[in-house]
Order: C-alpha cells, then sequence, then structure tokens
C-alpha cells in the first residue's frame, strides 16, 4: 500500500543511502519522457526537502533540457535486496553549471569529478513510498570502471568537445543550457 509523506524523513534518508542505484524522470513541455539510471555516489539529501545530485557527462543530457522547460522532476529507488521498498521524491529542479556562483559550494558536497557538467537541486514537495513486491531479487557487484576509464582517456578540452556535440540540445532538439 502507497504511503505519502511531506518530506523525507529518517528512514527514507537511510533506504536512500543503501541504494547504490537510483532513477531520474523529467519531461518538457512535449516531446519524449526521459528515465534515466544513475549511481557513482552522485546524490546528497540535504535536508527534509532538499536532495543534490551530481550529474556526470553522458551520451545525452535530456534531464538539464526538461528542467529548462518544466522543473518538474522525480526520483526513485528501489531495493533489490532486504526489505521491498520502492520510494519516489516528487518535486522541482534547478540545474546549477560550473559558471554559476553556487557551483563551488554545491560541488563541495561531491568527490571531484572531471567530468561534471552540472548539479541539480531539487526541492522534493511529495514523497512516497510503495511496496515494491515485484523488484526482483539482484546482487550489488560494484560500480562500472567504463565512465572513469572514459574520462581518463579524454582530456578537459575533449570533454568539452563532447559537451558542445553530445550535450548541448536533447533528442527533441531542445536546449540544455549546458555552457560550452
Amino acid at each position: 500500500m502507497a504511503k505519502q509523506f511531506d518530506k523525507i524523513e529518517e528512514d527514507h534518508r537511510s533506504f536512500i543511502a543503501e541504494q547504490p542505484l537510483f532513477f531520474s524522470g523529467t519531461a518538457g513541455i512535449d516531446g519524449r519522457v526521459n528515465i534515466s539510471p544513475k549511481g557513482m555516489e552522485s546524490l546528497r539529501v540535504l535536508g527534509p526537502n532538499r536532495i543534490a545530485w551530481l550529474n556526470l557527462t553522458g551520451s545525452g543530457n535530456e534531464t538539464a533540457g526538461h528542467l529548462l522547460e518544466q522543473p518538474r522532476i522525480t526520483l526513485m529507488w528501489c531495493s533489490f535486496s532486504k526489505r521491498p521498498l520502492i520510494l519516489r521524491c516528487y518535486g522541482t529542479a534547478r540545474a546549477v553549471h560550473p559558471v554559476d556562483p553556487d557551483w563551488a559550494e554545491m560541488a563541495a558536497l561531491f568527490p571531484p569529478h572531471r567530468s561534471a557538467r552540472q548539479i541539480f537541486d531539487i526541492d522534493v514537495d511529495l514523497v512516497q513510498t510503495s511496496c515494491g513486491y515485484a523488484v526482483p531479487f539482484m546482487d550489488y557487484v560494484g560500480e562500472r570502471p567504463t565512465m572513469q576509464q572514459w574520462v581518463d582517456s579524454k582530456s578537459d578540452a575533449d570533454i568539452r568537445t563532447h559537451w558542445e556535440k553530445q550535450n548541448t540540445e536533447t533528442i527533441d532538439g531542445k536546449p540544455t543550457g549546458i555552457p560550452v
């Protein structure tokens, strides 16, 4: 049975901290809906209604583009072990880029990463839990080394070139706001 809360409670915070994977969901005013898996110690619960998520370079940049049009976001965690639970945080978000005045303060919350392109500052207005009975058991083996290997093989200029080619527009051709 689903339960709703107006804030992230301590039990929710503990559950989030235990999960190596979360999903983000966004949509612009029109076009495609984006759901994306995330990991790599890139999320911090900053308070009962605030989450920061460090977004690393990827093949696209849908979340940032959607948030420019429509700031709604949903983050979801599900347990693949132990207790069956799905937790969703609904809210609004804004992208903080390396050129923004609050970047240094926000970036200090995370381990440094050369491919960090945004931090999403999320205002959570609803938390919902549900059973998760149909989520399978799976074993967490570890983080993939592929992202770090890709970054290590690139110069800072190469990463910026990748942003210019792959991250300035959504797949629907809308701007993402990433400064290049």
